[in-house]
C-alpha cells in the first residue's frame, strides 16, 4: 500500500514538472516558446532540458538553437526595472539570467521589491502570532469556565499572552509605519523609470 501512495505522489511530482504536453510537443514553435521562457525570466539550461525531456515521450525533438534564439528576444522583457521591482515584490526568485546592460536595473528594482516582500512578510508573521495568541487565550478561558485548569496559573497565562500581544501590535505599529516608507520609495522608483523610458 505505502508503494502504491509513493508511486502515486512520485508521478504527481514529475508531471506538476512537465512543461509541455505531447501535443504541444508536436506542433511546438521553439522560437515562440523560447521567447516566452526568456519573458518569464527561466534559467536557460534547466528550462531548455525541461521542454526536450517533455518532448522526448512524444517523439519530438527540441530545437535548441531557435529556442535559444527567441530565448534571447523574450529576455529583455523580462530584465526591466520595473519587472525586477514587481518580480521581488511577489516573493519570486531570480536566476541570474539578466545580461550584463540591464542586470543594474533589473537588481536595482529587484532589491526593492524584496525589501517590500520581507517586511510585509514579518507584519502577516506577527499578526498570525497574535491570533495564535488570542486564541491561546480563549482557551485558557473555556478551561477556567470549566474548571478544567488551575485559575491562578491559567490567569498568568492569560496575562503573560496580553503583554505579548500588545508588544506585537507596538512591532506592527512600527514595521508598518517603516512599509509605507518602503511604499514611498517604490512609487518613486516607479515614477523615476517612467520618465526614463
Amino acid at each position: 500500500m505505502l508503494r502504491v501512495v509513493l508511486l502515486i505522489c512520485l508521478c504527481a511530482v514529475l508531471g506538476s514538472c512537465q512543461t509541455m504536453s505531447k501535443e504541444e510537443c508536436a506542433v511546438a514553435d521553439w522560437g515562440v516558446i523560447g521567447e516566452q521562457d526568456g519573458a518569464a525570466g527561466h534559467e536557460p539550461q534547466s528550462r531548455f532540458a525541461r521542454h526536450v525531456k517533455a518532448c522526448e515521450r512524444a517523439g519530438v525533438l527540441a530545437d535548441q538553437t531557435a529556442w535559444y534564439q527567441g530565448y534571447q528576444q523574450g529576455l529583455p522583457r523580462y530584465c526591466t526595472p520595473l519587472n525586477g521591482l514587481t518580480v521581488g515584490r511577489d516573493g519570486k526568485s531570480y536566476a541570474n539570467v539578466c545580461p550584463p546592460n540591464l542586470e543594474p536595473g533589473f537588481r536595482d528594482g529587484y532589491e526593492l521589491g524584496r525589501t517590500y516582500h520581507r517586511k510585509s512578510t514579518e507584519i502577516r508573521n506577527a499578526e498570525s502570532r497574535i491570533r495564535s495568541l488570542e486564541s491561546e487565550i480563549r482557551q485558557y478561558e473555556e478551561q477556567i469556565r470549566n474548571g478544567q485548569a488551575d485559575q491562578r496559573t491559567a490567569e498568568r497565562l492569560i496575562d503573560s499572552n496580553r503583554w505579548k500581544i500588545r508588544d506585537l501590535e507596538r512591532d506592527i505599529g512600527r514595521m508598518q509605519s517603516e512599509l509605507r516608507g518602503i511604499e514611498a520609495d517604490m512609487e518613486d522608483f516607479r515614477f523615476t523609470r517612467a520618465l526614463r523610458s
